[in-house]
């Protein structure tokens, strides 16, 4: 059976964070339900639908930026009461907008994440986690990581309470009271936390969790262990989770899953009979889908999916249909509701345009003023950086309140812009002079008329570490331009894990000096991605990390004085030898450094390059000579003289030249990766061997793998 919904827009409040929209519980079943949305301008917007027209039922006057937004109160009633996280404050209301509730928690930090359950609140800033009842200060928690969402077992099914922290290392922590009962380990760093059917499902102990890098998973919560129920990987490429609900809209008498991620995507997903998730329905909006909730808005007994997006639009995508005909042959009417309707859109229409003409004038005069501050800083911009497991790649996504007219991407760093099939942006590159003033990339995308959001991807060499700039300038004037930056570090491939293989063949880097625990910590901060900017609790800490690109392992271990790293790559122990000796240097810290080199992890790294640099070399080959097979199966008229190897390559043609497209200048970051691996083992040794370089090309042109290992072994 296919899922057919059919896009309403209601209303557009401010720009919105994370799960700040919801339904108001309806006063019978299939009535129609009240929405409200908490904006950046510190507005909460209570409305509901009336003949096609969205009708206030209280707006708040505005004030700090609305960060999380929930429904509570008393346990086993309808939850109808509104609790809002501005800043460190919280904030409730009840249905009609009367203000009950004003709790300054004294945080340091602005609230980040909150779930209400009954008397019982739970909190999270940054790396902060509080719980307080009838908001008395009860349990406190600080994270080793930042925290991204949390939720509680529901206290009605289950003796004791357990919270849950999604936190930005891909674990889940599990509390009980002040103290981590265990961890669990996701795909992703887990970005939002929702109970399975609304309630924990049967259990009351089902969690479902959504990634930044767009996993879907769900894991049940016993008091002793987790045990993973399913998981969905991001096979589609699609972005990250934002936000999870659970509603009916199939009408099978089964909740679904209802998924909106950050590039714009609302998903479905029905279960089958072993409990499996299948997905239903999807459909791509403009922009990210920062709320989603199922229920029904537009018009009684006509279930639908209602969010709401990064710029503040609450949309529906109902189960009405959109027209209905009034017979087989007769032409569509349209009734006296609809002629109503369209006379005042277009009244409204007019208003509109009015208003924008005023707000022109008004923007002209605010930044031509020399007193008044640009209008620039109420443009505001969303950004993510943040790397790919899957291809070793960095996904740079800008997503504006208003539409972009162009992005430059400037960059002191080599790297490569990958192309997105997302992106329907027009680029151009500028010509650069890295010698003279460190610009190794300039690039402008010019964007189509109404884009908010855009997608870059890209990839860069480990070793080579600076910053990537984006000037973004909205469609808008005056023109103005806001200037986003991104640290390229030293081992920018690397990426957090919890676990490592100990039985390769590690090298090791010793270094000791007179620095404190905090210094080396944020060194390692400036060398390697995902590791938290606070230095951790205790005195000594240990770190593991993954190469995307290679899967080669590093173990960071430190304390106060003393830092040890171990990696099966020399040339990961070369990038942080250098990198850390200079930024002693800067700080005037005198280093003892010592190393020990593993002869044998040579020989491993190379076996690790040789399955990638082999499916490059042989795709490299099958597109030289698709040209050819395709002139001789002209000249032929068929291809049945040809050996089934040749003809696989032609019926495969397209595929391999698009998947050849998508990887530039890859066989030659292999090349570049065993050219540093020949350079380091032997810098390790006191010798220069750059001279042999060009040798060591002639062997992986004609490539080898005994070969290579053996010029290794001789050199």
């Amino acid at each position: 059976m296919d899922l057919v919904l059919n896009r309403a827009d209601y209303l557009q409040v401010g720009v919105t964070s994370q799960k700040t929209m919801k339904l108001l519980p309806a006063s019978k079943s299939r009535a129609t339900q009240k929405v409200v949305v908490g904006d950046h301008d510190g507005v909460v917007t209570c409305f509901g639908m009336k003949k096609g027209e969205a009708v206030a039922v209280f707006k708040t006057l505005p004030g700090q930026k609305i960060t999380r937004l929930e429904l509570g109160g008393v346990l086993n009633t309808p939850q109808e009461k509104i609790f809002i996280a501005a800043g460190s404050e919280i904030r409730g209301y009840t249905k009609r907008g009367k203000q009950f509730l004003s709790f300054e928690t004294n945080l340091t930090e602005c609230i980040k994440a909150m779930h209400v359950s009954g008397s019982d609140l739970f909190l999270s800033a940054s790396y902060i986690y509080n719980h307080y009842c009838d908001c008395k200060d009860q349990h406190y928690y600080l994270s080793g990581d930042k925290i991204n969402d949390v939720t509680c077992l529901p206290v009605e099914k289950l003796p004791q309470i357990t919270p849950i922290l999604a936190c930005q290392d891909r674990v889940l922590r599990v509390l009980q009271g002040s103290d981590v009962m265990y961890e669990v380990e996701v795909l992703g760093p887990p970005s939002v936390l929702a109970l399975h059917n609304g309630n924990g499902g049967d259990s009351g102990e089902d969690v479902l969790f959504g990634t930044s890098d767009g996993k879907l998973g769900l894991i049940q919560i016993t008091t002793s262990k987790p045990i993973n129920k399913w998981e969905i990987r991001n096979e589609k490429k699609r972005g990250g989770v934002l936000c999870i609900d659970s509603f009916d809209i199939v009408g099978d008498g089964v909740k679904d899953l209802l998924v909106g991620r950050d590039d714009g995507m609302v998903e479905v997903y029905s279960f089958d009979s072993a409990n499996e998730p299948v997905l239903r329905f999807d459909q791509m909006l403009s922009e990210s889908v920062t709320s989603i909730q199922g229920g029904c808005v537009g018009k009684d007994s006509y279930d639908e999916i209602v969010v709401s997006t990064y710029s503040g639009w609450v949309t529906g995508l109902t189960t009405e249909p959109v027209q209905k005909e009034s017979g087989s042959g007769e032409e569509l009417k349209i009734n006296q509701e609809m002629q109503s309707k369209i006379a005042s859109l277009r009244s409204e229409l007019e208003h509109l345009q009015y208003k924008v003409l005023q707000e022109r004038e008004n923007y002209q005069q605010a930044s031509q003023s020399s007193t008044a501050k640009t209008a620039l800083s109420s443009i505001s911009i969303n950004d993510k950086f943040t790397l790919n497991k899957d291809d070793a790649s960095y996904s740079l996504i800008l997503e504006v309140q208003t539409a972009i007219d162009n992005v430059l991407i400037q960059s002191d760093v080599p790297i490569d812009l990958l192309d997105v099939d997302k992106n329907s942006a027009v680029v151009s590159f500028s010509s650069c002079d890295a010698e003279s003033n460190d610009n190794f990339l300039l690039a402008t995308y010019r964007c189509q008329a109404n884009t908010t959001r855009l997608e870059l991807q890209i990839r860069s060499i480990e070793g080579q570490y600076g910053t990537l700039q984006a000037y973004v300038t909205p469609r808008v004037q005056p023109k103005t331009c806001q200037v986003r930056q991104y640290h390229i570090k030293p081992l920018s491939l690397h990426q957090r894990t919890h676990c490592i293989d100990h039985d390769r063949p590690m090298n090791t880097l010793t270094l000791t000096g007179q620095f404190s625990f905090a210094e080396f910590h944020s060194w390692v901060v400036f060398c390697l991605p995902e590791v938290p900017e606070k230095p951790p609790a205790g005195e000594c800490i240990t770190f593991y990390f993954q190469n995307t690109f290679l899967d080669t392992q590093l173990e960071s271990t430190y304390r106060k004085g003393e830092g040890v790293f171990k990696s099966d790559n020399i040339s990961t122990i070369s990038i942080l030898k250098d990198v850390l000796s200079k930024e002693a240097t800067k700080r005037k810290i005198n280093l003892n450094i010592s190393y020990e080199i593993n002869e044998v992890s040579v020989k491993h790294t190379l076996k690790l390059i040789h399955p990638k640099l082999e499916y490059q070399l042989l795709l490299a080959k099958k597109v030289q000579l698709i040209d050819a097979l395709k002139e001789l199966q002209v000249h032929e008229g068929n291809t049945s003289f040809l050996i089934p190897e040749y003809r696989s390559i032609l019926e495969e043609a397209d595929h391999l030249q698009e998947e050849y497209k998508k990887q530039p200048a890859h066989l030659e970051r292999l090349y570049g990766m065993i050219t540093d691996l020949f350079i380091d083992k032997f810098k390790f040794k006191g010798t220069n061997v750059k001279t042999k370089v060009p040798l060591l090309l002639e062997i992986l042109d004609s490539y080898d793998q005994n070969a290579l290992i053996a010029f290794f072994d001789a050199a």
